[in-house]
């Protein structure tokens, strides 16, 4: 099969499209035939060597934890999953190797989802890490009707999950982003301010109190966070560990096909929408990491599989 590979850590110059064999399909795990991945920062911060410390790598890899494709077999003992069944996943395991950025990827069957009905592979795809990152700091940090939330980066693949599912909450959602993604943001139902020097200031005119929620999704706003935050308020981070020495929670999504499964349901009601920002071809996926790390990107990058 073809697959994207890196054998060694550093920049997206060490990816290559090479030839693998198909993977193996254990008891209880399924292999997927891969219609779409879509790419994250932490692909690329994996492939950096960044998070060596913390997770087990085997090269060669190939990277991607996003997927959407249709069941080609089942292992031994998997009832609930046919072939044929539309899929999609967060496709992490206990070690960094057989990713979603190849033709076929071999996953555990819990990890599996129905596809949403309503979209395309490539916005399929774009869901899984980034909706259930939004998804689960909403919940561990009890977000409610008539809570005012602040959501740092809103503009981004995350972002743009956790305001609207904060606002599908019932919640007064302020997003920083730059002037050019404001638009974006009062579409999704959210009151944008910009980032940057100032910026405690400009949340303090829309919300004089302070507000009762902060989600950090950049990372380096602690001090603008607490500045920010009512007493007694709550805040998390998933992107600066920082936050545990101010009372704060430093999360890291955990695959769920539960949550996936509710997040699919929303997509296909109309209650969530997905933002796709390019789509390319495997043989371009290199150029997709270098636009991720350039970190302008508005929703989601995919990678289709042909």
């Amino acid at each position: 099969m073809k697959a994207l590979t890196y054998a060694r850590y550093g920049g997206p110059e060490v990816l290559e499209l090479t030839d693998l064999p198909e993977p193996k399909v254990p008891p209880g795990w399924v292999l997927v035939r891969v219609r779409s991945a879509a790419v994250n920062p932490v692909d690329w911060q994996i492939m950096a060597g960044n998070l060596d410390p913390l997770l087990e790598v085997q090269f060669p890899v190939v990277p991607g934890w996003d997927v959407s494709g249709v069941v080609e077999s089942a292992g031994i003992d998997v009832p609930e999953w046919e072939p044929g069944d539309e899929v999609i996943s967060y496709a992490r395991t206990d070690w960094v190797h057989g990713g979603t950025m190849a033709e076929y990827v071999a996953l555990p069957s819990r990890l599996l989802a129905p596809k949403p009905a309503s979209v395309d592979w490539d916005r399929a795809a774009s869901l899984p890490l980034a909706g259930l990152t939004a998804y689960q700091v909403l919940g561990r940090l009890e977000v409610a009707a008539d809570q005012t939330v602040l959501v740092h980066n809103a503009s981004g693949g995350v972002g743009g999950y956790a305001v609207q599912l904060a606002v599908a909450r019932g919640a007064r959602v302020i997003g920083t982003a730059s002037e050019t993604n404001h638009d974006y943001l009062r579409g999704l139902g959210a009151e944008p301010v910009v980032y940057g020097d100032g910026l405690p200031e400009r949340v303090r005119e829309l919300a004089p109190e302070g507000v009762d929620v902060v989600v950090d999704l950049v990372g380096g706003v602690v001090e603008q966070t607490l500045a920010v935050l009512k007493d007694g308020g709550r805040h998390a981070s998933v992107a600066d560990d920082a936050v545990e020495a101010h009372g704060g929670t430093w999360m890291w999504v955990r695959p769920s096909a539960e949550d996936l499964t509710e997040l699919s349901r929303l997509v296909d009601r109309g209650a969530l929408r997905i933002e796709l920002a390019r789509s390319v071809p495997l043989a371009e996926a290199a150029e997709a990491y270098r636009l991720s790390q350039e970190g302008h990107v508005r929703g989601k990058i995919a990678v289709r599989m042909g």
